[in-house]
């Protein structure tokens, strides 16, 4: 759990002097940057998968943002963009609530409702509420604010549980195919695949979940003259003892596995990391801190980032599924060396996308819209699981490098790794057609006005 001392003293600043007269809640983007950390911190304990975490993400967010967009006339409401996006209505007669401070709590509401292990939050919620309390704000403000998030939360909730992942549970358990070439769980954990079902969850922006449906992968192939040989033996050749150390580096910086178990003798011990649109919130954050970016602003941009997560991801996951190739490490270790091992260990899913090339690309096409192309920033997301910080000269040079860290892992084909940003691209340049195009023209009707 977070301190939340640079919010109280924040507080302390607003509230702290008597004899002046109250002053409203003050907010900045950091404050929906900790409420995501704390989410972020919550999907590690749960070992949340990567395209459930993007769900995840993604709702909450939305419940921010709805409350926003009900109060900012500069933010268009989602309804009537996304796809069976409802029109809530803001609770009537409500008075005497701080909008950031019910965005805040709508992201919380939503979240917590949504992981298993959602008291936590639950306790992280209340102790913000009491750092607000003990700052001198009115237990009216406090009340009303909530009863706002909560209204809207519920509305979201009803959104999320209609995109049809709950029925996910009710298809067939998914078998490996018997075919060569195709995936098959690796080790050491032997995961059953992940999410097999996940394009049959409604997108927040596609048309269908194959809307963006790459180039067929290089056809798997024994014969040693062939494409797909010659990219085994290129991936053979970056096994965990023939990188250097700038490429561990990038290896280990973007790996992003909640999956992954390390050996210790006679025991395997879980060790848990962020999934890869957790990274990209954080670079988020990172960019909306640095650019001073209004609390209003900085929601919107984590909301488009989430759902272009989430449509990546759903994009993605339909191809893995569809072409079930087989990983590096199976083919290396069956076909030319059955000592041989990655540098990073084989998420348990299909190879080919890849799940990090699509939705890095989507994220930094998303980020350079509200940036721009040449935004250096330094990312800093992986100092707390104990990774020094890496600079970019832009986004689309971070989402590059995230792509390539597939490769130098071991765990991806480079076609793999160059078609799904090309998926990605499009993903993220969709979403923003879609809502991009509504939000700028609200925006310049008010101006008109």
């Amino acid at each position: 759990m977070r301190e939340l001392l640079p919010f109280i003293f924040i507080m302390m600043l607003v509230f702290g002097c008597k004899e002046r007269e109250e002053q409203p809640l003050s907010f900045s983007s950091q404050h929906i940057s900790e409420v995501i950390a704390e989410m972020t911190d919550l999907m590690v304990n749960d070992v949340t998968n990567p395209p459930l975490a993007a769900r995840f993400f993604s709702y909450a967010t939305l419940a921010g943002y709805e409350v926003m967009s009900q109060n900012d006339s500069s933010r268009q409401s989602m309804y009537g963009i996304l796809n069976e996006y409802p029109k809530i209505e803001k609770p009537a007669g409500l008075t005497g609530y701080s909008p950031e401070l019910s965005a805040l709590l709508a992201m919380m509401e939503t979240a917590k409702k949504m992981q298993p292990s959602g008291a936590l939050l639950d306790a992280y919620e209340q102790q913000f509420l009491d750092s607000l309390r003990n700052a001198g704000v009115s237990e009216e403000l406090v009340t009303n604010s909530l009863a706002y998030a909560q209204a809207v939360s519920k509305d979201i909730l009803a959104y999320a549980k209609a995109d049809k992942y709950n029925r996910i549970s009710n298809y067939a358990r998914y078998s490996p195919s018997e075919v060569e070439g195709t995936w098959h769980p690796t080790p050491p954990g032997f995961f059953a695949p992940v999410e097999p079902y996940f394009n049959t969850v409604r997108s927040f922006t596609l048309d269908t979940c194959s809307q963006f449906q790459p180039a067929p992968p290089v056809a798997f192939s024994k014969d040693k003259n062939s494409e797909f040989y010659t990219m085994l033996q290129q991936c053979q050749q970056k096994g965990a003892n023939n990188l250097t150390e700038e490429e561990k580096a990038i290896a280990a910086f973007w790996d992003c596995n909640p999956f992954a178990l390390q050996d210790n003798g006679h025991l395997m011990v879980g060790m848990k990391k962020i999934s890869p649109g957790a990274h990209w919130l954080g670079i988020t954050g990172i960019a909306c801190k640095q650019a001073n970016k209004s609390f209003s602003e900085a929601m919107e941009i984590n909301t488009m980032v989430s759902v272009s997560l989430m449509d990546g991801f759903i994009s993605c996951w339909d191809e893995k599924f569809r072409s079930n190739r087989i990983r590096p490490e199976t083919a290396i270790r069956k076909y030319m060396d059955t000592s041989w091992k990655p540098f990073l260990q084989t998420p348990p899913f299909p190879e080919y996308l890849s799940g990090h090339s699509t939705i890095s690309a989507a994220s930094a096409v998303v980020l350079t819209h509200y940036f721009g192309e040449d935004f250096k920033y330094s990312d800093t997301v992986e100092v707390r699981y104990g990774l020094p910080e890496r600079a970019f000269e832009s986004f689309q040079q971070a989402a590059i490098e995230a792509g390539l860290s597939r490769f130098y892992g071991g765990i991806h084909f480079m076609d793999a790794i160059d078609n799904g940003r090309t998926q990605g691209l499009q993903v993220g340049e969709w979403v923003l057609d879609k809502t991009g195009k509504a939000i700028a023209a609200e925006k310049e009707a008010i101006v008109q006005k």
